[in-house]
């Protein structure tokens, strides 16, 4: 199987080409800022649109961490593993794209634009081009030639050689360039070869610029997937040597997220921020990274119990816990809008739920637990000002009270028959009893989340995002 996925990848191995000298990685200790903006913002759906695409991009990506837990993301062998579930309603490929875009600049002495995917599950950075077969976007592709700083790795370098970070790299027949091909497990897959540059960010105060040189990034001419027409490529976040965490040497990075329907940008920094109270509107939590496989590039956390409202449910730490053979565990993504838990986790979550709330269940056609906005006296009630049980996620030192709106979305015409307008559950379940728990975006909402990478450890404080 790994010999055929190999010959498959055969024709992407035939666009290589680069090279120039070496630099060393600049590092820094301030804080860099970029925007994030959500693949569906401002496009005018309502959040019974937005719940159906958040739901179909979650299940395909559920599927594809699974998956990876056996293989490290970029392993070419292990492309062809995954079959993505399509959920009911108008679910085009557009569906399974990205989540949050990061905006920056790469080249000079005019930076050229990048919107790339904000992946904490995966650690190479690449854009298109140079095109020889690239997905559409919105913008042109970067043309490295029309940089002055630009430069190429040689396949000498021991990040292009076996065990140096890419899982499959070498040199192009009768030259000395380094060539890279880097697949996912949803089958996409990006081919090109590692240059340096300069990338261009907003400085730490949100005003200005700040350049920093020698960044490494796959320049892809050969990209084929579920990719959308509003990204370029993908920055790895994860825990890799190639993620732009690790490049700039930073001891930790934080985003805080914008509500997606307010349309706004959402800041990430690259560095440690002035101060994690600033615009916080809640008490400043922390708990430490979990370990995770061997080899694995996830963030796990230290998931202990789950409560409902009154309702303690009966899972102990170890239904979150990694098993022996790499399933399970938890961990939070950047690339999942909504949360997974274990099948049985989510049964038992959703019977809490049932019980508790003060509102019929309503029949919805996608199959989705919602509550019909119908009081004990058969009257109309506002689903917004309706109380609903508190969800809490017990982590190792810490209590997550997840912000109701981060959990309970107001849906107009809740059964899709214009009944009325009601509330529905946005957690879902991993299919499976042994899948990840995945702490998806969506429950992260207005909170600013710091990855503490030289303690080792999770910080996260609710936070009004659109201020920082």
């Amino acid at each position: 199987m790994k010999d055929l996925a190999a010959l498959k990848l055969l024709p992407s191995l035939l666009f290589l080409a680069i090279v120039f000298a070496w630099q060393p990685t600049w590092a820094t200790s301030a804080a860099l800022r970029a925007d994030l903006t959500h693949v569906d913002s401002g496009r005018g759906f309502t959040n019974g649109e937005l719940l159906r695409r958040m739901a179909a991009r979650s299940t395909a990506r559920a599927a594809s961490l699974r998956y990876s837990s056996s293989a490290r993301p970029g392993d070419a062998s292990k492309a062809e593993a995954v079959t993505v579930p399509v959920a009911r309603g108008n679910t085009d490929t557009e569906y399974y794209g990205s989540e949050y875009l990061i905006h920056f600049g790469i080249g000079t002495p005019r930076p050229q634009p990048v919107a790339l995917s904000l992946d904490t599950g995966s650690d190479l950075i690449w854009t298109q081009c140079g095109c020889i077969v690239c997905f559409d976007q919105p913008f042109p592709v970067v043309d490295t030639s029309a940089s002055a700083t630009v430069r190429g790795l040689s396949c000498t370098h021991p990040l292009c050689r076996s065990g140096g970070g890419l899982p499959l790299s070498g040199c192009a027949a009768d030259d000395n360039f380094c060539f890279y091909v880097y697949a996912y497990a949803d089958q996409k897959v990006t081919t090109g070869k590692i240059m340096e540059d300069t990338f261009t960010f907003q400085a730490p105060n949100g005003t200005g610029v700040a350049a920093v040189p020698s960044l490494r990034f796959g320049c892809g001419v050969y990209n084929t997937g579920s990719f959308i027409s509003n990204e370029s490529g993908v920055a790895g976040f994860a825990r890799g040597p190639l993620s732009l965490p690790s490049q700039l040497q930073v001891t930790s990075f934080s985003y805080c997220l914008t509500a997606i329907a307010d349309g706004t940008t959402s800041p990430v920094f690259l560095g440690t921020p002035d101060s994690l109270q600033a615009q916080a509107t809640g008490p400043i939590q922390s708990t430490p990274f979990a370990p995770g496989p061997a080899g694995s590039l996830f963030y796990y956390l230290p998931l202990e119990g789950i409560t409902v409202g009154k309702t303690r449910l009966p899972f102990n730490a170890s239904a979150f816990a990694p098993k022996d053979d790499g399933s399970g565990g938890t961990i939070i993504d950047s690339g999942t809008s909504i949360t997974n838990f274990p099948q049985a986790v989510f049964d038992s979550l959703q019977e809490a739920f049932v019980a508790q709330m003060p509102l019929p269940v309503a029949n919805n056609s996608d199959g989705r637990l919602c509550f019909a906005a119908i009081s004990s006296s058969s009257t109309a009630a506002d689903p917004r000002k309706v109380r609903v049980p508190k969800l809490i996620l017990h982590l190792d030192g810490a209590d997550w009270d997840i912000p109701r709106e981060n959990y309970m979305l107001h849906v107009q015409d809740v059964d899709g028959t214009g009944a009325g307008d009601g509330l529905c559950l946005v957690i879902d379940s991993s299919g499976v009893d042994d899948g990840f728990t995945i702490i998806g975006n969506f429950q992260q909402q207005n909170t600013h989340i710091v990855y503490d990478l030289e303690a080792n450890k999770m910080s996260f404080a609710p936070a009004r995002c659109n201020k920082l």
